[in-house]
């Protein structure tokens, strides 16, 4: 958020300094490699101008953070265009959310978890609400069911996009394909039951869980 009576200033490069620019800047920085320990110090160094000088557009680090999540939010659905029926637009949202947040991994969890209240998130809370008004669910139905749908798509994202090293990767896979897979019957039936599925438990649950949520949704869905 954008301080009251900041001044467009220039940095010692000879910019203007902007709240775009220092947007622009911090999720170059949090992209790149140590973006995990961001700071305005470094923030600052990058933008060639004095750390001090974010403050003057935004009240602290937590509300660039927001607006930095508030644009990605803005980015995955600048090409959203509503489907022939309801429910493949909320697919289309669905997919658009998931891939911002597996491009952006270090900010998933933020944006999992946190309102931007910023306009980006405002544009998409009134194109998921409409979706649902559109399904014909009442007033209060739509905003309920757009909450349940919308958190539930962004945490499973959240968790698709969660950094793993390539060890993790194989530790994980490795644990389903052959640690659970090998558990004896006697203490562990019901997994030993299902030994020849469970390397599918590696698999993203993103694109079940959308479709059972979607499912549930057109069963609820008033007839018009």
């Amino acid at each position: 958020m954008r301080s009251v009576g900041a001044r467009r200033r220039k940095t010692r490069a000879g910019v203007v300094l902007t709240a775009d620019m220092i947007v622009d800047t911090a999720l170059r920085l949090i992209d790149a490699p140590g973006g995990d320990k961001l700071s305005v110090r470094r923030l600052g160094a990058e933008l060639g101008a004095d750390p001090t000088a974010v403050y003057r557009y935004f009240r602290d680090m937590d509300a660039l953070l927001l607006a930095v999540a508030d644009r990605l939010i803005g980015d995955a659905l600048n090409d959203f265009v509503p489907q022939d029926h309801w429910a493949d637009s909320l697919r289309y949202l669905a997919d658009s959310l998931r891939r911002s947040m597996r491009l952006h991994p270090r900010l998933a969890h933020l944006r999992a978890v946190r309102v931007t209240a910023g306009p980006h998130e405002m544009r998409t809370v009134d194109t998921g609400i409409g979706i649902m008004l559109n399904a014909g669910f009442a007033p209060a139905d739509a905003v309920r069911h757009y909450r349940d749908f919308v958190d539930t798509v962004l945490a499973v994202a959240a968790v698709d996009a969660a950094p793993l090293t390539d060890e993790q990767e194989e530790a994980e896979q490795q644990a389903w394909s052959r640690v659970y897979a090998s558990l004896p019957a006697g203490e562990y039936p019901n997994v030993h039951l299902v030994r020849e599925h469970l390397p599918s438990m590696y698999n993203s649950a993103f694109p079940g869980t959308v479709e059972k949520l979607i499912a549930a949704l057109v069963a609820a869905a008033p007839s018009r």
